[in-house]
């Protein structure tokens, strides 16, 4: 069985290490840096691919290496891939899984600093209107800095990045002084959080509703514990995926595989 994975999430990882050791696969992963090809390769993955790759591109790669599966388990938020993906695999007639993590199950968390946004720009919008002093924590990625800096100052902005090349660049590109930019290197617990939140003296935190793998639950109790907001922004619908394509968790994979085996 040959599988195609866009990759580069945790889950990501977790599908690649349950596949090789429950069946016979070869897995090419892509990923669109260098540090998720390492962890996808660290992982298991037989193959990496570490840039975007383009519509025709991917097609190439599939017909030529007669890949059998593709699996989409790209970041809840890469919109643009997974509507690619859906439309390759129906121009190939090959099975398509999209691996989803599920929404974060808020029903024991206190939500009430929690304020939901469509989009980022709206996210940059709330925070000039409502939060025009003190200081901004960003926990939602680089490739989002850019809608939120269009109505807040950087002065008062503090993005948690990988501090990989693409990512650095970004900052550099929209002026972020060097001592704002926080490294991460995975989820940080509720007690990192909090100590982010004291040592940057900020009122207010960006986050995506990523799930639970993504550390939402811990950034909303650190800010529920220092009486900051949160502004969240949620996901979008991507209408064009069959709801029979998702699968939410390892065991879900594990039947669908089954049956296309």
């Amino acid at each position: 069985m040959k599988i195609l994975l866009l990759g580069g999430t945790k889950d990501s990882i977790n599908i690649i290490k349950f596949i090789k050791k429950n069946f016979d696969a070869f897995i090419l992963t892509t990923t669109t840096t260098e540090y998720g090809a390492k962890l996808a390769k660290d992982g298991g993955s037989d193959a990496t691919i570490a840039r975007p790759l383009p519509k025709n591109e991917l097609i190439d790669i599939i017909t030529k290496e007669s890949y059998e599966i593709l699996i989409d388990a790209t970041h809840p938020f890469a919109e643009h891939i997974t509507q690619t993906s859906v439309s390759i695999a129906k121009e190939l007639k090959i099975p398509y899984l999209r691996f989803e993590r599920p929404i974060t199950n808020m029903e024991n968390i206190d939500t009430s600093h929690i304020q939901y946004v469509k989009s980022f720009v709206e996210a940059g919008e709330l925070i000039a209107n409502e939060f025009n002093e003190g200081n901004v924590l960003h926990f939602a990625g680089a490739n989002t800095m850019a809608d939120i800096v269009k109505n807040v100052s950087i002065d008062r902005f503090y993005p948690r990045i990988l501090k990989v090349e693409k990512s650095i660049e970004k900052c550099r590109e929209l002026n972020i002084s060097q001592d704002h930019i926080i490294p991460m290197t995975g989820a940080a617990s509720t007690e990192e959080n909090i100590q982010l939140i004291e040592k940057y003296d900020a009122i207010v935190m960006i986050t995506k509703e990523s799930g639970e793998i993504g550390g939402v639950i811990d950034k909303i109790q650190a800010a529920n514990e220092k009486d900051i907001a949160v502004i969240m922004i949620q996901r979008p619908e991507i209408n064009e995926i069959n709801k029979e394509n998702i699968v939410s968790n390892l065991d879900e994979l594990d039947i669908k595989l089954k049956k296309l085996l």
